[in-house]
């Protein structure tokens, strides 16, 4: 076994003599493409601060004109690392991020893979479906503590009929992580901690919120 493990360690030194030649040799450009892996990334950590503003701009345009909440919405941006916060309380008049949770993206019928983003409208996909939604009366479903959506745009008609509400589930965390998030059928599913305190802004402001899913990664 000793004279094995020996032979394989100089295996290993043979190897990475070599590698360190080439690189000598070849620049850094051989570095890059043969020793370097680059971890596959979920998504950026944060959301990106022009996309942002646009957005807060455009709710409160939006809100104004389909006579919603104008002073606060929720904004749940699943082109961020699903891990990260990425489901924000925001005051419209400035932007300003009052509160923020992590918040789970549809798995789909197979389940997404790291860094994978697909999103649908249709009824049995199980995915998430983008654009704007209003936020609904509470009920005790089959997780607690849920809110009806309503879809607002063609992107997310089929909300309602497809069951897809907010509510928490306790596979969410309330802090950050590297990890992946778990996945859920479709429904923008938060911590039972978190929902609880998005309770204290949905019933507490006069008025139907808004709730607005996107992706900021697209273009």
């Amino acid at each position: 076994m000793a004279s094995r493990f020996c032979m394989l360690f100089g295996w290993v030194l043979v190897i990475l003599v070599f590698y360190n030649d080439a690189e000598s040799q070849s620049g850094s450009s051989f570095a890059a493409n043969y020793l370097y892996k680059p971890p596959i990334s979920d998504g950026a950590s944060k959301p990106n601060a022009a996309d942002f503003a646009n957005r807060v701009a455009e709710a409160k345009v939006f809100c104004k004109e389909k006579k919603l909440q104008t002073q606060t919405a929720i904004f749940m941006d699943l082109g961020l690392h699903s891990g990260k916060y990425r489901c924000f309380v925001v005051r419209l008049s400035d932007g300003a991020i009052r509160q923020k949770g992590l918040v789970t993206h549809g798995s789909g019928k197979a389940g997404l893979l790291q860094g994978e983003r697909k999103y649908s409208n249709e009824e049995g996909s199980l995915l998430s479906a983008l654009g704007k939604y209003k936020i609904g009366k509470s009920y005790n479903g089959q997780f607690g503590l849920a809110y009806k959506l309503y879809g607002l745009e063609a992107t997310n008609s089929n909300a309602f009929s497809r069951y897809i509400v907010l509510h928490g589930h306790e596979c969410v965390t309330d802090t950050e992580s590297e990890e992946m998030l778990c996945q859920s059928w479709g429904c923008p599913t938060v911590s039972p901690a978190f929902l609880q305190s998005l309770k204290k802004v949905i019933e507490n402001t006069p008025g139907s919120l808004l709730l607005w899913i996107y992706d900021s990664s697209l273009k």
